[in-house]
């Protein structure tokens, strides 16, 4: 009779620093993040890879941090809001954000910044269509968008 693993020894890079820790292999990105790291810019909101509220970056890739777990982040270079944040890469686009009103509860905001950081390195000069589509995994309630587009197209003009 064999025994189920319960845990797993991971090792990755979470926002520039190393990390070694033991998880249980179970355990989803965002809650290690939030709960062992302590980074809790990304939120959890819908468990389901919808709402976009627990978007990181893995690799440089947007990830649904809820639908990845942990132990698949063994090996990888991940980065949250706080990272983005401390590396300065985003103040363009919080200055945009802050200018435009472009948040109001702030429960999405991280994501979005994040995830239109990921836009304007790909694309410095996206078409308002184009912060749309990409924008478009990450509900927020509050705004109604408009203010999140413009900020974007803001800081685009600004170059972010």
């Amino acid at each position: 009779m064999t025994r189920a693993v319960k845990s797993v020894a991971i090792a990755l890079k979470v926002n520039g620093e190393n990390v070694n820790e033991t998880v249980p292999v179970r355990r989803n990105l965002v809650d290690f993040l939030r709960a062992d790291l302590g980074l809790t810019g990304s939120h959890v909101g819908c468990e389901h890879g919808v709402c976009g509220a627990c978007t990181i970056l893995v690799d440089g890739v947007i990830v649904r941090g809820c639908l990845m777990l942990a132990a698949q982040a063994d090996g990888c270079e991940v980065e949250t809001v706080e990272g983005a944040d401390a590396t300065g890469r985003i103040a363009k686009l919080q200055a945009a954000f802050h200018q435009r009103n472009a948040l109001q509860c702030g429960f999405c905001t991280p994501a979005m910044l994040l995830t239109a950081a990921a836009l304007l390195e790909a694309n410095p000069a996206p078409t308002r269509e184009e912060i749309r589509d990409q924008l478009s995994g990450n509900f927020c309630r509050c705004t109604g968008y408009q203010a999140i587009i413009d900020a974007v197209a803001d800081a685009a003009e600004a170059g972010e």
